[in-house]
Protein backbone atom coordinates (compact mmCIF):
# COMPACT_ATOMS: atom_id res chain seq x y z
CA UNK A 1 0.00 0.00 0.00
CA UNK A 2 2.74 2.46 0.93
CA UNK A 3 6.48 2.62 0.34
CA UNK A 4 9.04 5.04 1.65
CA UNK A 5 12.05 5.08 -0.66
CA UNK A 6 15.29 6.59 0.62
CA UNK A 7 13.33 9.16 2.61
CA UNK A 8 15.35 11.88 4.34
CA UNK A 9 14.44 15.08 6.12
CA UNK A 10 16.52 17.76 7.83
CA UNK A 11 15.70 20.54 10.25
CA UNK A 12 18.52 22.88 9.33
CA UNK A 13 21.71 20.99 10.13
CA UNK A 14 19.85 18.24 12.01
CA UNK A 15 19.04 15.14 9.94
CA UNK A 16 15.83 13.86 11.55
CA UNK A 17 15.23 11.08 9.00
CA UNK A 18 18.05 9.36 7.15
CA UNK A 19 17.48 7.31 3.99
CA UNK A 20 14.47 5.44 5.37
CA UNK A 21 13.09 2.55 3.31
CA UNK A 22 9.81 1.12 4.58
CA UNK A 23 6.95 -0.91 3.14
CA UNK A 24 3.44 -0.89 4.63
CA UNK A 25 1.25 -3.84 3.63
CA UNK A 26 -2.50 -3.48 3.09
CA UNK A 27 -4.63 -4.57 6.05
CA UNK A 28 -1.84 -4.61 8.64
CA UNK A 29 -1.03 -2.65 11.78
CA UNK A 30 2.53 -1.45 11.24
CA UNK A 31 4.35 -0.11 14.29
CA UNK A 32 7.17 2.44 14.19
CA UNK A 33 9.14 2.44 17.44
CA UNK A 34 12.37 3.85 18.77
CA UNK A 35 13.80 6.23 21.38
CA UNK A 36 12.86 9.91 21.64
CA UNK A 37 14.28 11.85 18.71
CA UNK A 38 14.51 8.75 16.50
CA UNK A 39 12.46 10.37 13.70
CA UNK A 40 9.17 8.50 14.21
CA UNK A 41 6.77 11.47 14.22
CA UNK A 42 8.74 13.09 11.40
CA UNK A 43 8.09 9.98 9.30
CA UNK A 44 4.37 10.35 10.03
CA UNK A 45 4.57 14.03 9.01
CA UNK A 46 6.25 13.05 5.73
CA UNK A 47 3.64 10.39 4.96
CA UNK A 48 0.75 12.73 5.77
CA UNK A 49 2.23 15.63 3.79
CA UNK A 50 2.76 18.01 6.71
CA UNK A 51 6.45 18.03 5.81
CA UNK A 52 8.23 17.65 2.49
CA UNK A 53 11.25 15.34 2.42
CA UNK A 54 14.72 16.66 1.68
CA UNK A 55 15.17 13.65 -0.58
CA UNK A 56 13.49 10.35 -1.35
CA UNK A 57 9.90 9.46 -2.21
CA UNK A 58 6.54 8.54 -0.70
CA UNK A 59 4.72 6.04 -2.93
CA UNK A 60 1.05 5.33 -2.19
CA UNK A 61 -0.72 2.58 -4.12
CA UNK A 62 1.90 2.79 -6.83
CA UNK A 63 1.77 6.58 -7.21
CA UNK A 64 4.53 8.96 -6.18
CA UNK A 65 2.72 11.40 -3.87
CA UNK A 66 5.82 13.09 -2.42
CA UNK A 67 4.66 16.54 -3.56
CA UNK A 68 0.95 16.06 -2.97
CA UNK A 69 -0.57 18.36 -0.29
CA UNK A 70 -2.26 17.25 2.93
CA UNK A 71 -5.79 17.84 1.59
CA UNK A 72 -5.15 15.69 -1.48
CA UNK A 73 -3.82 12.87 0.69
CA UNK A 74 -6.83 13.02 3.00
CA UNK A 75 -9.18 12.74 0.02
CA UNK A 76 -7.05 9.86 -1.31
CA UNK A 77 -7.60 7.94 1.93
CA UNK A 78 -4.69 8.93 4.20
CA UNK A 79 -5.67 10.33 7.60
CA UNK A 80 -3.89 10.86 10.90
CA UNK A 81 -4.22 11.64 14.57
CA UNK A 82 -1.72 13.70 16.54
CA UNK A 83 0.36 13.44 19.70
CA UNK A 84 -1.55 16.44 21.02
CA UNK A 85 -5.30 16.06 21.09
CA UNK A 86 -6.94 18.17 18.36
CA UNK A 87 -10.60 18.27 19.40
CA UNK A 88 -12.83 21.33 19.79
CA UNK A 89 -13.33 21.70 23.50
CA UNK A 90 -16.50 23.81 23.22
CA UNK A 91 -18.46 21.32 21.10
CA UNK A 92 -20.25 18.25 22.36
CA UNK A 93 -18.75 14.95 21.28
CA UNK A 94 -21.84 14.27 19.14
CA UNK A 95 -21.76 17.66 17.39
CA UNK A 96 -18.08 17.35 16.62
CA UNK A 97 -18.39 13.86 15.20
CA UNK A 98 -21.56 14.68 13.26
CA UNK A 99 -19.99 17.74 11.62
CA UNK A 100 -16.85 15.86 10.65
CA UNK A 101 -18.79 12.81 9.46
CA UNK A 102 -20.98 14.99 7.25
CA UNK A 103 -17.93 16.64 5.71
CA UNK A 104 -16.37 13.31 4.63
CA UNK A 105 -19.51 11.27 3.97
CA UNK A 106 -19.06 8.76 6.79
CA UNK A 107 -21.88 6.20 6.77
CA UNK A 108 -20.97 4.16 9.83
CA UNK A 109 -20.52 6.78 12.53
CA UNK A 110 -22.64 4.84 15.01
CA UNK A 111 -20.37 1.84 14.61
CA UNK A 112 -17.22 3.91 15.25
CA UNK A 113 -18.88 5.44 18.33
CA UNK A 114 -19.69 1.98 19.68
CA UNK A 115 -16.33 0.39 18.93
CA UNK A 116 -14.47 3.28 20.56
CA UNK A 117 -16.87 3.22 23.51
CA UNK A 118 -17.99 6.86 23.11
CA UNK A 119 -21.76 6.37 23.42
CA UNK A 120 -21.93 7.57 27.04
CA UNK A 121 -20.04 10.79 26.26
CA UNK A 122 -21.99 12.02 23.21
CA UNK A 123 -23.96 14.76 24.99
CA UNK A 124 -20.97 16.10 26.94
CA UNK A 125 -18.74 18.91 25.74
CA UNK A 126 -15.25 17.69 24.98
CA UNK A 127 -13.96 19.96 27.75
CA UNK A 128 -16.06 17.95 30.20
CA UNK A 129 -14.72 14.55 29.18
CA UNK A 130 -11.65 12.72 30.44
CA UNK A 131 -8.30 12.75 28.67
CA UNK A 132 -8.80 9.16 27.59
CA UNK A 133 -12.22 9.96 26.13
CA UNK A 134 -10.79 12.93 24.23
CA UNK A 135 -8.09 10.63 22.89
CA UNK A 136 -10.78 8.30 21.55
CA UNK A 137 -12.69 11.22 19.99
CA UNK A 138 -9.48 12.32 18.25
CA UNK A 139 -8.99 8.82 16.87
CA UNK A 140 -12.65 8.64 15.80
CA UNK A 141 -12.13 11.83 13.78
CA UNK A 142 -9.16 10.23 12.02
CA UNK A 143 -11.29 7.17 11.16
CA UNK A 144 -14.17 9.08 9.58
CA UNK A 145 -14.65 8.71 5.85
CA UNK A 146 -13.29 5.15 5.83
CA UNK A 147 -9.66 6.11 5.15
CA UNK A 148 -7.57 3.31 3.71
CA UNK A 149 -4.45 4.32 5.66
CA UNK A 150 -4.64 5.73 9.20
CA UNK A 151 -1.56 7.28 10.82
CA UNK A 152 -1.72 7.23 14.63
CA UNK A 153 0.92 9.25 16.48
CA UNK A 154 1.16 7.98 20.08
CA UNK A 155 -2.56 7.28 20.56
CA UNK A 156 -1.96 5.83 24.05
CA UNK A 157 0.01 8.84 25.33
CA UNK A 158 -1.27 9.93 28.73
CA UNK A 159 -3.60 6.96 29.15
CA UNK A 160 -3.58 4.52 32.06
CA UNK A 161 -2.41 0.97 31.36
CA UNK A 162 -6.01 -0.27 31.37
CA UNK A 163 -7.11 2.51 28.99
CA UNK A 164 -4.15 1.78 26.69
CA UNK A 165 -5.00 -1.92 26.44
CA UNK A 166 -8.68 -1.15 25.84
CA UNK A 167 -7.76 1.33 23.09
CA UNK A 168 -5.38 -1.19 21.50
CA UNK A 169 -8.14 -3.79 21.34
CA UNK A 170 -10.54 -1.20 19.82
CA UNK A 171 -7.98 -0.39 17.11
CA UNK A 172 -7.36 -4.05 16.32
CA UNK A 173 -11.12 -4.63 15.99
CA UNK A 174 -11.50 -1.66 13.64
CA UNK A 175 -8.57 -2.74 11.50
CA UNK A 176 -10.12 -6.17 11.00
CA UNK A 177 -13.68 -4.96 10.45
CA UNK A 178 -12.80 -2.20 7.98
CA UNK A 179 -9.78 -3.84 6.36
CA UNK A 180 -7.95 -0.65 7.29
CA UNK A 181 -4.20 -0.22 7.39
CA UNK A 182 -2.77 1.49 10.47
CA UNK A 183 0.69 2.98 10.96
CA UNK A 184 1.22 3.28 14.70
CA UNK A 185 3.90 5.35 16.44
CA UNK A 186 3.80 4.34 20.08
CA UNK A 187 6.00 4.14 23.19
CA UNK A 188 3.72 1.74 25.08
CA UNK A 189 5.35 -1.57 24.25
CA UNK A 190 2.48 -3.62 25.66
CA UNK A 191 0.20 -1.95 23.09
CA UNK A 192 2.75 -2.39 20.31
CA UNK A 193 3.37 -6.08 20.89
CA UNK A 194 -0.33 -6.72 21.50
CA UNK A 195 -1.63 -5.52 18.13
CA UNK A 196 1.16 -4.83 15.62
CA UNK A 197 1.73 -7.21 12.71
CA UNK A 198 5.04 -5.66 11.70
CA UNK A 199 7.59 -3.34 13.30
CA UNK A 200 10.12 -0.85 12.00
CA UNK A 201 12.64 0.38 14.57
CA UNK A 202 14.29 3.79 14.11
CA UNK A 203 17.31 5.23 15.91
CA UNK A 204 18.86 8.60 15.10
CA UNK A 205 16.66 8.81 12.01
CA UNK A 206 17.74 5.49 10.51
CA UNK A 207 16.09 2.08 10.29
CA UNK A 208 17.96 -0.34 12.56
CA UNK A 209 15.49 -3.24 12.38
CA UNK A 210 12.39 -4.29 10.47
CA UNK A 211 10.26 -7.41 10.74
CA UNK A 212 7.78 -9.39 12.80
CA UNK A 213 7.43 -8.13 16.40
CA UNK A 214 8.55 -11.42 17.93
CA UNK A 215 11.72 -11.36 15.81
CA UNK A 216 12.53 -7.66 16.24
CA UNK A 217 12.19 -7.58 20.03
CA UNK A 218 15.02 -10.04 20.58
CA UNK A 219 17.61 -8.35 18.35
CA UNK A 220 20.60 -7.05 20.30
CA UNK A 221 20.66 -3.78 18.38
CA UNK A 222 17.01 -3.09 19.28
CA UNK A 223 17.43 -4.13 22.89
CA UNK A 224 20.48 -1.89 23.30
CA UNK A 225 19.01 1.10 21.46
CA UNK A 226 15.53 1.09 22.91
CA UNK A 227 13.84 -1.85 24.59
CA UNK A 228 16.38 -2.67 27.27
CA UNK A 229 17.28 -6.13 28.49
CA UNK A 230 14.05 -6.61 30.46
CA UNK A 231 11.97 -6.60 27.28
CA UNK A 232 14.04 -9.12 25.28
Amino acid sequence: MLRLEGLSFSYGAVRAVRNVDMEIVQGTIHGIIGPNGAGKSTCIDLISGRQRPTSGAVVYRGENITRRPVRWRRHAGISRSFQRISVYQGLTVADQLDLAAGAVGERQLDHIVDVLDLRSTLTAKCSETSYGEQRRVDIALALLGEPALVLLDEPAAGLSQAESIQLADHLADLARERDSTFVLVEHDMEVVFRICDHLTVLDHGSVIADGKPQDVRSLDIVVDAYLGRAAS
